[in-house]
């Protein structure tokens, strides 16, 4: 019984065995028919691709013939069936014609190539001879600015407020119109609410730097600055002489300079300048203990304010 159950299984696996090895071979038979298939979906693509290219080839040669005709080139026809570019290739590799023929077969286009470079040539004008350029001087840097930098260079003038008022978008500020015997008036915007009653301000002769860059304050545009002796418990205006007008110079007898124009703010020349103008110790306006001068008229002025600084 056992003999007869071994030589059933082993019947068995041969038979399986044989299962197996036929399922191989088909899946083989598969895999070949998959990938031939493919191989011939491939073909197909380049195929189409390639007329595709044979076409614009076509085309492209046909535009050439155009233009070169409207050129002048005299175009030579080449003798043989009108086929593509491959079926001409094709042609000249595997004709039994004699060597003279295929050159005379392939020349053209090489000769079509020459004629219209010999004719672009004598079209093309002759070229001028070029001048030669002058030498460029070599630039001279801009003349350095020598002026000291002292009270000399700041422009300082009696002027008149003719009007006054608070600036609408700051409680601490106000908007003074100013005679400066100019032109016109100027604009110049101070932070003085807190520390001089308006009443105070309208029409009285103050000292002004006037050649200060305009600056907007809060939207308004400020020509220039009102010079006060200040300190944080105390800011008073620097009054001047008995008799001055509006456009009277300050000056100072020991820096006897020309002011500039307009002060540059890349050189922080008002900068360099603040430290070093404060009252003395009795109230006169100096710098570097130089007095604020208006000439014939006499110095300038913050009385019950010794030593302190102006700005």
């Amino acid at each position: 019984m056992a003999s007869l159950m071994r030589n059933s299984l082993k019947d068995r696996a041969v038979k399986a065995e044989h299962m197996l090895n036929a399922l191989r071979t088909y899946l083989t038979q598969l895999q070949e028919a998959a990938a031939k298939k493919a191989c011939e979906k491939e073909v197909k693509a380049l195929a189409g691709e390639n007329e595709k290219l044979k076409k614009r080839v076509e085309v492209l040669c046909k535009k050439l013939s155009e233009v070169e005709e409207a050129t002048g080139v005299t175009q030579v026809k080449v003798t043989g069936p009108p086929a593509s570019v491959n079926s001409q290739v094709g042609s000249v590799q595997t004709s039994a014609q004699p060597k003279e023929a295929v050159a005379a077969t392939v020349q053209p286009k090489t000769t079509v190539k020459t004629t219209v470079q010999s004719e672009s040539a004598e079209v093309k004008q002759p070229t001028k001879e070029k001048k030669p350029k002058a030498k460029k001087e070599p630039k001279t840097p801009a003349a350095a600015d020598t002026s000291p930098v002292d009270v000399s260079r700041l422009s300082l003038k009696v002027g008149k407020i003719v009007d006054v008022k608070k600036h609408p978008d700051a409680d601490s500020l106000y908007v003074e119109t100013v005679d400066l015997a100019e032109a016109a008036t100027r604009t110049i915007v101070s932070g003085l609410v807190k520390h001089v009653p308006i009443e105070e301000m309208h029409g009285r002769l103050a000292i002004f730097a006037c050649n200060l860059k305009p600056a907007k304050m809060r939207g308004i545009l400020s020509e220039g600055m009102i010079m006060c002796a200040s300190t944080p418990e105390l800011v008073k205006v620097i009054d001047v002489p008995a008799g001055s007008v509006p456009g009277d110079i300050i000056t100072f007898s020991d820096y006897p300079g020309e002011a500039d124009k307009q002060l540059n703010p890349k050189k922080k020349i008002w900068e360099a300048l603040v430290p070093d103008l404060k009252t003395n110790g009795e109230g006169v306006a100096t710098y570097k203990g130089s007095p604020f001068t208006i000439a014939g008229k006499g110095v300038c002025s913050a009385p019950g304010c010794p030593n302190f600084p102006i700005k």
